[in-house]
């Protein structure tokens, strides 16, 4: 099987036929259709965030089950799925008191099967992770049969893709937030597919003004097709000035950081009204620190929050989201502007790096 690699930090991925194992219990096989090309994958390839090596990246995705393991009911080969980088366990302390996206023991055991093993190794029989337990810049995928929700006929598998990650983090961290009411208002710091995906969760709550803030003209001109009222470039004027100014002093109602920096966090907390919502979705560099003025958040009452995966069940929010695009609610599939092979996926990430893809790009199989 071919899948890409990563055996260095700072050094491209690597094509290699990788030796699969069949699956065990409570685990399928998938062949893989499309995998994001998403930011999570590229701080792991520059360093910025870790995981052991060598590893098979790509944790944004979607496929088709070709080979189920034992005790496996829910789905069969055929079924069309979208792929969760969390396989939640079911019995840990997360998972039972309804936020399975933060599963314990998803966490402690990390790139290996729940079995504490690998399905994957070189020829030379040394053992691979798989990121997220999936692994998806791969031809095939056997991972935990928790990890596959299918989907219906109507549902593209590219649609799919994104559902898998940039679709659910974005919009989930807003319609699932606790404090969430329709008219909000809204500013989303980072134009990307996760920002974009915000945006139109934005727009099912009916929001008054979406402010979508980028460094980049075109990703903000990009942002209007899916529901931005008001777009700033952060990087000519003062985005916290212009966001007071379009909502006449108060600051808006929630403010969304889907980059992930110190400076987007700090932003995002700053462009909020008295009693306002800052959430943070995008992933800064391990280590990275923010700011606040403690003073702020006392008297100006500010909450300040993080999201992982749109807060609650990866699955819930993903049935959610397949319910409004039959609806024609979203559009999903606009947001993919880019698609390459397995084999040029390194100038995917190079082109993801340097700013060329708007929108999403996909590694289509």
């Amino acid at each position: 099987m071919k899948a890409a690699v990563l055996n260095n930090i700072n050094q491209n991925l690597e094509i290699e036929n990788l030796i699969q194992e069949s699956p065990k219990e409570n685990e399928v096989k998938v062949k893989i259709n499309f995998a994001g090309v998403c930011a999570s994958d590229a701080h792991i390839m520059d360093g910025s965030a870790t995981l052991p090596k060598p590893v098979v990246l790509g944790h944004e995705g979607s496929g088709t089950i070709v080979e189920v393991g034992s005790n496996v009911r829910n789905l069969k080969p055929g079924d069309r799925v979208i792929m969760s980088f969390v396989s939640n366990c079911g019995h840990c302390f997360h998972c039972r008191t309804g936020i399975p996206n933060l599963c314990s023991e998803n966490l402690r055991i990390g790139s290996k099967l729940f079995d504490d093993t690998f399905r994957l190794k070189k020829q030379n029989n040394q053992e691979v992770y798989q990121m997220g337990k999936i692994g998806l810049f791969a031809e095939y995928s056997v991972c935990p049969s928790q990890a596959c929700y299918p989907i219906p006929k109507e549902i593209s598998l590219e649609t799919a893709a994104l559902i898998g990650c940039c679709a659910t983090t974005g919009i989930g961290a807003i319609i699932n937030h606790q404090n969430v009411k329709t008219g909000m208002s809204f500013a989303i710091f980072g134009c990307g597919g996760v920002g974009i995906s915000a945006i139109q969760g934005a727009k099912l709550l009916n929001a008054s003004k979406i402010i979508a803030v980028d460094i980049d003209d075109e990703k903000l001109e990009f942002t209007k097709k899916f529901g931005s009222t008001h777009t700033i470039n952060a990087a000519t004027e003062s985005p916290i000035k212009k966001i007071l100014e379009i909502t006449f002093g108060n600051g808006v109602d929630m403010a969304l950081d889907t980059f992930g920096s110190s400076g987007t966090s700090e932003n995002a907390l700053e462009s909020i009204r008295r009693g306002g919502y800052a959430v943070i979705v995008g992933l800064a560099n391990e280590g990275e620190k923010i700011q606040v003025d403690a003073v702020s958040l006392v008297r100006k009452q500010l909450n300040l929050t993080g999201s992982y995966y749109g807060t609650t069940s990866s699955h819930e929010t993903f049935r959610t989201i397949v319910n409004a695009c039959r609806n024609n609610q979203l559009d999903l599939n606009s947001i993919v502007t880019k698609k390459f092979p397995l084999e040029k996926i390194n100038i995917a990430f190079n082109e993801l790096n340097s700013g060329a893809i708007t929108g999403r790009g996909l590694i289509e199989f």
